[in-house]
């Protein structure tokens, strides 16, 4: 998918919620992994934060991140198996307007590749909430660059044709 150099690149400020309850920041690799493909990628850490698989405190952090003007888009990790601990999709459900059903869809195409059927028990989601762009990754690092190299790199890259989520933010509140 071409990127169209005549084209601004637009940065994007972006909200990082890793899910886990067995990590802390110091051992949170998918995060760091996260931070940095973004950063890489020239867009914006806005917050960083980690939660365990709490439904109710995951809902509440992202309204708080949803309500910020100086965010942009959510990307969490961890949080999306089918264990009876795993509720970042039904999080995400929460605070959803409109589900993006395409990106979860295109999540398991792209780990079917690498690591076969396992991918079904991936429930990769995301919505756009009040304004703002909610992606749900896995929690392992692999999952977290498929998602990043495989959808969010291009998708957030304001230059990329022939469409991209960037350049329809300002339309995201229209009624």
């Amino acid at each position: 998918m071409p990127i169209d150099p005549a084209r601004t690149f637009v940065p994007v400020r972006i909200a990082v919620l890793t899910v886990s309850d067995t990590r802390g920041l110091a051992e949170d690799r998918s995060g760091d992994t996260l931070v940095a493909l973004l950063t890489e990628a020239g867009h914006i850490l806005a917050d960083r934060a980690l939660l365990r698989d709490d439904a109710d405190a995951i809902v509440a952090r992202l309204h708080g991140w949803i309500d910020d003007p100086a965010i942009d888009c959510i990307v969490t990790t961890g949080g999306t198996g089918v264990t009876g601990r795993d509720v970042t999709p039904e999080a995400v459900e929460r605070v959803a307007d409109k589900m993006i059903p395409g990106f979860g869809e295109l999540f398991r195409w792209l780990s079917y590749a690498k690591i076969g059927t396992s991918t079904v028990q991936s429930r990769a989601c995301a919505c756009v909430a009040r304004g703002t762009y909610v992606f749900a990754l896995p929690g392992s690092t692999g999952a977290v660059r498929d998602g990043w190299e495989g959808i969010l790199s291009t998708q957030l890259d304001s230059r990329h044709r022939p469409c991209n989520f960037v350049e329809l933010m300002p339309r995201l509140k229209e009624r």
